[in-house]
């Protein structure tokens, strides 16, 4: 990485950690232009007989696919109750009041407060072992919930799946970090993202078929609809055992050659080392909290999320309201989904063309808010409701993946990555609980009081995001001061590593 770093071995020797990594010295603004980057790693690549383009093929076809089913399938357990809902859940099970909006609520708590942790964790258990186990675990618990025969039993598998399901999608953002630079990532990270669309489609679908199953056996069709999806998800924990891919500096599909040339191409295109060596103490996790560039990345996404959810838990109820049945509902309810799809792939190819985020998140956010005041405003024309739901799902879906990986790749280093992507998905699914006390029976069918609420985050996330914006664009000026460069200069050797993105190298992209 000559040009970039200059290594210092002397000060390393206390600190067998840190032998592997480059110290960073600092004596001018080193921020170069990206031909001169791209021209170092032509370089590196040709060293180490590496052919770029079959390589990242390679990495596509190994990493991103599964990861799309994994969340493919998490998020079809999660958010499945709303089409069992449809065919009597809650009154087979005697829900009164908002009990069912708290058995919705209740996936939330664990799911928020185990995301952290769950990142941490996975640097001590390899990914393919961790996250297959899980997948395994909550499709067990999504088949358990056909079988529960009131509240208690329904709100304890809630909690259940909640914690079972916290480290898959901060852990996959986090992966997907350490595979794609900033400039290569959007177009794969909503790739893996889109399959959010494709679960809510494929669960309205599966439960538009289901119910020929209705009665079948002595079990209704709202609990086929978990058995069915938990024993899809449970059988696929075994393929995804095989096929998750591992961190590059371990990953089983890659040669010792191709996973140091990732490791130093992406180290030379950020301008930071990935500090993967080094074994983080939750001490060092508590020292990200006190970064801005934590926390408005997740107050934004904390915005989507309070309409997003509201969507999908609640999407089929409001377009059967409009007059369908509950079959036709579930059907009906796959077109937005399949809207979204194509969008979010779209912008995000388009996205990483430009090499910009802001623009196209906030563009996604004013559809979804054009979309959310069609199905608020046209009371009596359902036509143009359902229409407002196509522009609010792809607006939405398209505008949380560009946040995500918009804030996952501005994070530098492992630590900072992992910690980044968690919070910013734990604390963003705080809105996740908003969501499911918003649209309450007692206020159908127009739903106002949540869809005003849904318009306002929006809103909310517009802010922060552009907040974000001008943080990081201030942060890119003064990293060519001298001012910056000696301040970091001072910093001990390891916490220079941990800081990542800090590193007067590292350039935000926005």
């Amino acid at each position: 990485m000559s040009g970039i770093l200059e290594k210092e071995t002397s000060s390393y020797a206390s600190d067998p950690e840190l032998n592997s990594l480059e110290k960073e010295e600092f004596q001018q603004p080193v921020q170069r232009t990206e031909t001169e980057l791209q021209v170092e790693v032509e370089e590196l690549a040709q060293s180490l007989g590496i052919n770029q383009k079959k390589l990242m093929w390679k990495i596509d076809l190994c990493v991103v696919p599964a990861f799309c089913l994994l969340y493919f399938l998490s998020f079809l357990d999660r958010v499945n109750i709303s089409n069992a809902n449809l065919y009597g859940l809650a009154e087979d099970l005697n829900l009164t009041g908002n009990q069912y909006n708290i058995a919705l609520t209740v996936f939330f708590v664990p799911y928020i407060v185990f995301e952290v942790l769950a990142n941490y964790c996975i640097k001590f258990v390899k990914p393919h072992i961790w996250l297959s186990t899980l997948i395994f675990l909550f499709g067990g618990i999504s088949i358990g919930m056909g079988f529960v025969t009131n509240f208690g039993g329904l709100v304890a598998c809630r909690f259940l799946i909640g914690i079972t399901e916290a480290s898959t999608f901060p852990s996959i953002f986090y992966l997907l970090s350490t595979y794609y630079s900033k400039h290569e990532s959007q177009r794969r990270f909503s790739a893996f993202f889109s399959c959010t669309a494709l679960a809510g489609a494929a669960s309205g679908a599966i439960a538009f078929k289901i119910n020929d199953l209705d009665g079948v056996h002595g079990i209704a069709a709202w609990q086929w609809v978990f058995i069915i999806e938990g024993a899809i998800t449970m059988g696929c924990a075994f393929l995804l055992f095989f096929t998750i891919a591992d961190f590059p500096e371990e990953s089983r599909f890659l040669s010792h050659t191709e996973r140091e040339f990732l490791k130093r191409k992406l180290e030379i295109l950020s301008g930071s080392v990935s500090a993967y060596e080094i074994k983080n103490s939750l001490k060092d996790v508590g020292k990200c909290f006190k970064d801005i560039l934590i926390w408005l990345p997740a107050l934004a996404y904390f915005g989507l999320i309070i309409p997003s959810y509201g969507y999908a838990y609640f999407a089929a109820t409001i377009i059967k309201q409009m007059g369908y049945t509950a079959v036709s509902a579930n059907q009906h309810s796959v077109y937005p989904w399949l809207a979204a799809f194509v969008l979010i792939n779209v912008v995000a190819f388009i996205s990483d063309r430009f090499k910009r985020r802001l623009p196209f998140a906030l563009a996604s956010s004013f559809l979804a808010i054009i979309g959310l005041a069609m199905v608020l405003g046209a009371k009596h024309t359902p036509r143009i409701r359902y229409a407002g739901c196509f522009l609010t799902a792809s607006g939405l879906y398209t505008a949380m993946p560009l946040i995500v990986c918009w804030a996952a790749l501005n994070n530098g280093s492992h630590l900072r990555k992992s910690v980044g992507t968690a919070w910013q998905i734990g604390f963003g699914n705080i809105g996740g609980i908003i969501a499911t006390f918003i649209f309450l029976a007692a206020d159908a069918p127009v739903y106002k009081p949540g869809l005003v609420t849904c318009i306002a985050a929006v809103i909310f996330s517009i802010l922060a995001s552009i907040a974000y914006f001008f943080a990081v664009l201030r942060l890119n000026k003064a990293k060519k001061t001298e001012a910056y460069i000696q301040k970091f200069n001072e910093l001990p050797s390891r916490e220079r590593i941990n800081a990542g993105d800090r590193n007067p190298n590292f350039v935000y992209l926005y």
